[in-house]
């Protein structure tokens, strides 16, 4: 996996992937890329826990957006870059689609809509064990009316034992919502994975490539550290800890030995929260921390040395510079 050094301290915004200026990135681009290419986005939509974060990490070969086992993790737009031969296929993760109570809940779901309105094709990923439900059948009411083209992807097939309840799924959806192609897919064993993502290819657009041939993602790396650390933050605390939780990047320092310090600050909403993500003798925020550190130090190909603070900060889903550092919109009303 080739992926860039981490941005210094005076490029904070720096997306993964880039190693050099833009300028030289691009040069570098236009060198690797074939001729004739052809380039597009593809945004990944469903209801919570369909499995769009594991399909575009599989889709672009490394880990871009988090997973966990907690529904509505992501909470904004992740794009993950793909080559495909001549192809640069650009995946836009969503956030679950889910009927919203509360203001982050509406920004995500803003978030998610958001991602199909310049897509090229539009893949409905639907939990084919789970099936349809309410949330799946309000996703497809709203999307048959989109003109951009469209791909069912039925997910987790490899947990049905009878298989004819796919083909029935398949065509129950399908009688609803006009698709140009249908895929059964298993984003966790890969199969019918690069058959998709060979079929997406081939509906792109001409077009130069967008990215250096090299980026994996344009996701800042302060901000996909920081949503690494809250994976881990999920997957330890995922049955005590409620949503109410939000991870911010302070600092980001290149050091001579080419390490990386990184300060990153926890936000809870309560003091009881808070003794949870430090555990007792605070020996859960240490696995956290260690967690955290070898997962990030592998996207950025350093040693990494990280630092995590734990504060209490009320109501912090309702303060606007939250909703900046996530990249989300930040709605009106409660």
């Amino acid at each position: 996996m080739t992926t860039a050094k981490a941005p210094d301290s005076n490029d904070p915004d720096g997306g993964l992937g880039a190693q050099q200026s833009q300028a030289d990135a691009q040069a570098q681009a236009d060198r690797q890329a074939p001729t004739d290419t052809k380039c597009g986005f593809v945004a990944v939509i469903g209801a919570p826990n369909a499995g769009k974060s594991t399909l575009v990490n599989l889709l672009v070969g490394t880990k871009v957006s988090i997973v966990s086992r907690k529904v509505q993790t992501t909470r904004t737009q992740i794009r993950g870059i793909a080559i495909e031969g001549a192809v640069q296929l650009v995946f836009v993760d969503t956030p679950g689609i889910f009927a919203p109570r509360r203001r982050l809940d509406r920004a995500m779901v803003e978030a998610a809509w958001s991602g199909t309105s310049e897509a090229d094709i539009i893949v409905l990923l639907v939990d084919a064990a789970k099936g349809r439900d309410d949330e799946v059948d309000a996703i497809i009411a709203k999307l048959k009316d989109s003109p951009a083209p469209k791909f069912l992807a039925l997910n987790k097939v490899d947990r049905l034992k009878n298989k004819a309840e796919l083909l029935a799924l398949s065509q129950s959806i399908l009688a609803d919502c006009e698709m140009d192609d249908v895929f059964m897919i298993s984003a966790l064993t890969g199969d019918g994975v690069s058959e998709l993502r060979q079929a997406l290819a081939k509906r792109m657009p001409d077009s130069p490539w967008l990215y250096p041939a090299d980026d994996v993602s344009d996701l800042p790396l302060r901000l996909l550290a920081a949503e690494i650390t809250r994976e881990q933050i999920y997957d330890r605390l995922h049955q005590e800890l409620p949503y109410a939780i939000t991870v911010e990047t302070t600092s980001w320092e290149e050091r001579r030995d080419r390490s990386v310090r990184i300060e990153q600050t926890i936000f809870v909403e309560r003091e009881s929260q808070r003794s949870i993500v430090l555990g007792k003798g605070g020996q859960t925020i240490k696995a956290i921390s260690s967690a955290a550190r070898l997962a990030i130090s592998e996207i950025v190909e350093v040693p990494v040395h990280l630092f995590l603070f734990v504060k209490v900060k009320e109501n912090w889903s309702d303060d606007p510079e939250r909703y900046r550092e996530l990249g989300l919109p930040f709605p009106d009303g409660a």
